[in-house]
């Protein structure tokens, strides 16, 4: 009824794409057909939706929209963390949680958001974890390629404009990415937050995420650059905890990194559900003594 079938092979990618439409158009005239079948399932095919046109499919239900946009897709991305980091005099805390979640569903719970891009260096994830984890993954390549040329370790300020300068090129694509990059070069500790537009900011502490706005109020309340390394703990700590207690999409383990003239150190990975406890134990006997 439909003619010969026909094969999907390695020209995929071009679904979506005029390229792919023409040749569509190619195969329908050659068979006499008017809308070809696809067949699927078969060794060494790749596999697309079982429909009598894919690209559209595709496009209508998987669109990528950028920032608050919508493309009226069937599939939405709903996305949710909290990451933070800040500077002091004794070096740099990164905390995170390690929640994943899409919409309402949480996915997983022991997500890796920091991602040690060299021993000196650090890169956080907020937004899309294949976006950030494969671009901040080439980020450490692009490093290590500048070391290997240079003979030298690469800034924090080289390496943030290094990824700004990518996310600037994919402007409009659709990526979904709100990062710090941190480390400790021979300028000291440095902070970068770097986004899927292509901004990049240098600052003292910035918080990325769903939770942000909570772990924002803690870190403005109590942060000071002459924090001890234990009260820098402490903070990076509490500031994740009130924000994974007041928001549904942070959540799991506490990821700790204190970064020093030496390199990163992990200095923990505890329970968020301990530390609520910890902290309501700790309240209890505050009130009681006042």
């Amino acid at each position: 009824m439909f003619g010969t079938s026909l094969s999907i092979g390695d020209d995929i990618l071009d679904i979506g794409t005029q390229k792919y439409d023409r040749k569509s158009d190619q195969r329908a005239i050659g068979s006499g057909a008017m809308v070809p079948r696809l067949a699927l399932g078969e060794p060494g095919q790749f596999e697309v939706p079982n429909v009598a046109d894919p690209a559209h499919f595709c496009r209508n239900n998987f669109a990528s929209a950028c920032g608050n946009s919508d493309a009226n897709q069937t599939v939405k991305f709903a996305k949710g963390t909290t990451t933070l980091a800040f500077k002091f005099n004794g070096g740099i805390i990164v905390s995170v949680d390690s929640r994943s979640t899409m919409g309402a569903y949480i996915a997983s719970g022991t997500v890796k958001k920091v991602i040690e891009i060299n021993p000196f260096l650090l890169g956080t994830m907020a937004g899309g974890a294949a976006d950030c984890s494969f671009w901040e993954r080439n980020l450490g390549m692009q490093c290590r390629m500048y070391e290997l040329r240079n003979k030298k370790r690469i800034t924090v300020a080289s390496a943030s404009k290094l990824l700004a300068n990518t996310m600037s090129s994919y402007r409009g694509y659709g990526l979904s990415m709100g990062t710090m990059i941190t480390g400790w070069d021979e300028t000291g500790p440095q902070l970068y937050y770097v986004d899927d537009d292509g901004t990049r900011l240098h600052g003292r502490y910035f918080s990325v995420g769903s939770g942000s706005t909570y772990a924002y109020g803690v870190l403005d309340t109590y942060y000071k650059p002459d924090l001890t390394v234990e009260e820098a703990i402490d903070l990076g700590k509490r500031a994740i905890y009130h924000a994974c207690h007041r928001d549904a999409m942070s959540g799991s383990i506490n990821n700790l990194y204190h970064v020093t003239k030496d390199g990163w150190i992990k200095i923990h990975a505890i329970d968020v559900n301990d530390m609520h406890y910890e902290f309501m134990e700790e309240k209890k006997n505050a009130m009681s003594s006042s």
